[in-house]
């Protein structure tokens, strides 16, 4: 073989090869690509999840204080009064699933909303202890049917707040 066929052939196998690899690293470019836009993907599907979850535990936050809430009052209206046990078996079931919503609040909120929601929470026991003890007939100093509606009364109030803090979270969708 002479130096212009062995030339010829040279160039030819390269080309041929040129070909085949710049079409297998345009496979590969693409399927990096893919890959890239796969995982953004699932991030922003991991993200949109989060946002509902803790979308829900806002919600279940809000449903279970209110119930709570509700229970109290209920409570508050039959004390004095020898009202059916289902009322205070109502105030026991609230105080419990509120509980745990919390305790689910403790761990999928921002701080800020956590501590709001803390602050609320320990209001709630304080309440909660008022009446019990003025049901029980072993109210404390201060302890009056008076001032368990009053601390009612600031505790719609400061759930109204929590709720428009929750609200606030930049994760989360603005609604009424």
């Amino acid at each position: 073989m002479d130096a212009a066929n062995a030339t010829a052939l040279g160039v030819a196998v390269v080309g041929v090869l040129g070909t085949l690899l710049s079409a297998l690293l345009v496979q590969r470019a693409g399927e990096r690509s893919r890959k890239r836009e796969h995982e953004r993907a699932e991030a922003a599907q991991e993200r949109r999840t989060a946002v509902q979850e803790t979308l829900a535990c806002h919600i279940a936050f809000n449903a279970a204080v209110r119930q709570y809430l509700a229970a109290l009052t209920d409570q508050i209206h039959e004390l004095g009064r020898d009202g059916p046990d289902s009322v205070q078996q109502r105030l026991t079931e609230a105080r419990d699933h509120h509980r745990d919503v919390y305790a689910e609040v403790q761990l999928r909120t921002s701080e800020r909303i956590t501590g709001l929601a803390g602050d609320l929470n320990r209001e709630l026991g304080l309440v909660y202890g008022m009446v019990r003890r003025i049901d029980d007939g072993a109210p404390r100093e201060g302890d009056s049917v008076a001032a368990a509606r009053e601390r009612l009364d600031a505790l719609w109030r400061q759930l109204r707040d929590v709720r428009r803090q929750m609200r606030s979270e930049p994760h989360v969708p603005q609604t009424r």
